[in-house]
């Protein structure tokens, strides 16, 4: 089918957020008397979530520790993060003029994210790329996250158009599960967070840069 529209992760795909994640993940370990975590790490526990990732920082550093304390500490970090959300986060290269062309080629535009969407919408207002997308779906937006089909299908339902008609980009086997359960393609990011190579999981097509992009979407025209 013609592609009509495209469907973006945000934390390493759009967005090189790990830099403010670690500050704000850090700040929340401290609190508990635990030792940071490293770039390393911190990239490698992205992408399922704010309370999964606090969880894994604590597991990494220490005993686990009691509900009502892991739940403070996410609060902690979830509030520290939203004042310090764009702080060091930058956009990765290439993605502006990627964006800009889409646009001028009348395809829609959202995002599907398992990052809260108060904080999806926030960081994308403060980073500038906000009118860049007409839909963002996040972690908290349904009762149920990626890779569960459903926030993507929400997302495209908020665009106006048939999911079928649309394609992802991600930079995890979280995104790459999400559009294979949807049956859409998906083009892997290889400068995201991953913990293994998107290779691994059988994605559509794989990118090193966003100015390798136009050509598999502009095929789908």
């Amino acid at each position: 089918m013609t592609l009509k529209a495209l469907v973006f992760d945000l934390d390493g795909t759009l967005v090189d957020t790990a830099p403010d994640l670690l500050l704000a993940t850090n700040h929340a370990l401290s609190l508990a008397g635990r030792p940071a975590i490293s770039p390393s790490q911190l990239r490698s526990f992205v992408g399922h979530g704010a309370m999964d990732l606090i969880r894994r920082g604590i597991a990494a550093t220490g005993d686990e520790l009691p509900d009502g304390e892991v739940k403070r500490l996410h609060k902690a970090m979830l509030d520290f993060y939203a004042d310090n959300i764009a702080r060091e986060s930058r956009v990765f290269p290439g993605l502006i003029a990627l964006l800009n062309k889409c646009k001028a080629h009348g395809l829609k535009m959202g995002v599907c994210t398992n990052k809260v969407e108060r904080l999806s919408n926030k960081l994308l207002d403060e980073i500038g790329l906000a009118p860049y997308f007409d839909a963002v779906v996040g972690g908290d937006t349904l009762p149920i996250m990626k890779p569960d089909p459903a926030p993507y299908l929400e997302v495209a339902r908020r665009l106006g158009e048939d999911a079928r008609k649309s394609a992802m980009f991600g930079d995890s086997e979280t995104d790459i599960r999400t559009a294979q359960n949807v049956g859409v393609p998906v083009i892997a990011v290889t400068f995201g967070y991953t913990a293994r190579p998107v290779s691994e999981f059988s994605p559509t097509y794989i990118i090193d840069h966003f100015d390798q992009a136009w050509d598999h979407i502009a095929a789908r025209l």
